[in-house]
């Protein structure tokens, strides 16, 4: 039974990815340059597989499909695209096809879309706009970087309160306008002051003669324009938003954020976490090429570079001690590594809660103690084990002694490190995900190897 149900997850897992026999068959009617069967194979591929497969296959080969089939790119594909290509494959389009491409994109997709790119292709993808677009666009991207405005959409729907059901209906379906995703109308005075929020369901579902003002929904809530993205995404996720009125200055509505644009930004904000806590920038992707992979990696490797000789310094002051006991030398390794593990630990949870908004100040210090006593505990279980293996390893206690009692010393520090460092980094102003790592490292090697070669200078010697 348990076989069968594996069998079924990795069936249902396949079903979300990239077919490899549909890229290699792409690939061939490409290489035959063969462009209909090429069409062919394009058409029943969503445009988030589209966007995959351009990223996936290399430089080479994505510019040869670019060149048999990009007339049929659309806006939807341009906008899945990963950022480290888009410039490449923007740049590959014939005028004509992107400026069609970019028409079908509501505001908010197409800032997303250009924000990025340098300003001879802004220029070009704005000058395709109409002039209302253009004008939407210029003015959300006048807005500061990673803000509300940045992510809103201009087209919002909108209603006066006093309108009833059938009003709003009959409006909808005149309206040609309307945006590809909605779903609220939004209650606005005579001077564009957002007053409430109503659902899509509720009007369809409400007799014609009922007003708009009686089916509002129970809470509405506004977002600034100057708001940053990571807590209007944060927003979303804590109170269950479907979508949000974005005001200026004096409340009046400027745009409308939904929630697809929501979740995208905290799918960035996790893995910009993620890929800042392994110390390979916050921009990384498998579609990068070598000098950029080398250019995003090679600084924090030389940071790691210098605090293992910080560390390698505190081991050459016993060095005497080492010379010894060679022994020292086997088992420093363990106490170090295991104090690594433990302080990374501690520190992927804390970050993430520090994201989530999760670990506040009034939870700070039990969250603290309960690492420390975490660390403490786990450093007692490890401290027996490897006293027990030192012990018969090299035929005696005491060697034993001195490596639990590190064990037990570096595991409290990792612990407790693991959540003051990116707390601290915090304070001071400094992006926690991104250089706590490379501090926790240093502190349980350098008080691993201390405590561990101290211990042995004072018990052994």
């Amino acid at each position: 039974m348990a076989e069968a149900e594996l069998e079924e997850q990795e069936r249902e897992e396949e079903d979300y990815r990239l077919d490899g026999e549909v890229v290699d068959a792409i690939l061939q009617a490409t290489e035959d340059n063969d462009a209909t069967r090429l069409a062919a194979l394009m058409e029943p591929l969503h445009a988030a597989d589209i966007a995959d497969l351009l990223e996936q296959v290399s430089g080479h080969e994505r510019r040869a499909i670019l060149r048999l089939w990009g007339r049929e790119i659309d806006g939807d594909i341009l906008t899945e695209i990963d950022e480290s290509i888009r410039e490449e494959v923007i740049a590959s389009l014939p005028p004509e096809v992107l400026a069609d491409a970019v028409r079908e994109l509501d505001s908010d997709d197409v800032v997303d879309l250009i924000e990025d790119l340098e300003e001879p292709q802004q220029a070009q993808i704005l000058g395709a706009l109409d002039e209302p677009d253009r004008m939407a666009v210029e003015k959300s991207l006048s807005y500061p970087e990673h803000s509300a405005g940045r992510l809103m959409q201009r087209e919002v729907v909108t209603a006066p309160a006093h309108w009833s059901v059938g009003q709003t209906i009959d409006f909808l379906r005149k309206a040609e306008w309307l945006p590809d995703q909605f779903y609220h109308v939004i209650l606005v005075d005579p001077a564009h002051h957002p007053q409430g929020n109503v659902t899509l369901g509720r009007i369809l579902s409400a007799s014609r003669a009922l007003k708009l003002s009686e089916i509002t929904e129970p809470e509405f809530r506004t977002i600034s324009v100057y708001q940053d993205e990571g807590d209007v995404a944060y927003a979303f996720n804590q109170y269950h938003l479907i979508s949000a009125a974005v005001v200026d200055d004096d409340e009046r509505l400027v745009g409308v954020i939904t929630i697809d644009d929501a979740m995208a930004v905290l799918d960035e904000e996790h893995e910009e976490d993620i890929l800042r806590l392994a110390g390979v920038g916050d921009d990384s992707s498998i579609s990068d090429t070598v000098l950029e992979t080398v250019r995003q990696r090679l600084p924090w490797l030389m940071v790691n570079l210098l605090t293992a000789i910080l560390a390698s310094g505190v081991i050459s002051i016993f060095e005497g001690t080492i010379q010894k006991l060679v022994a020292l030398a086997v088992l420093m390794p363990i106490v170090a590594s295991m104090g690594g593990n433990a302080g990374t630990q501690t520190l992927t949870v804390a970050v993430r809660a520090m994201a989530t908004k999760s670990l506040t100040e009034s939870n700070v210090w039990r969250v603290v103690r309960r690492e420390a006593i975490v660390g403490l505990l786990n450093g007692l279980a490890f401290a027996v084990v490897m006293g027990v293996v030192a012990s018969f390893w090299f035929s005696g206690p005491h060697l034993g002694i001195v490596i639990a009692l590190a064990m037990v010393i570096n595991l409290v520090v990792a612990a407790l490190s693991g959540i003051l460092i990116p707390l601290a980094l915090e304070k001071l102003g400094a992006d926690p995900a991104l250089a706590s790592g490379t501090f926790v490292t240093t502190m349980t090697d350098v008080v691993g190897f201390f405590a561990f070669l101290g211990l042995a200078s004072v018990m052994l010697l």
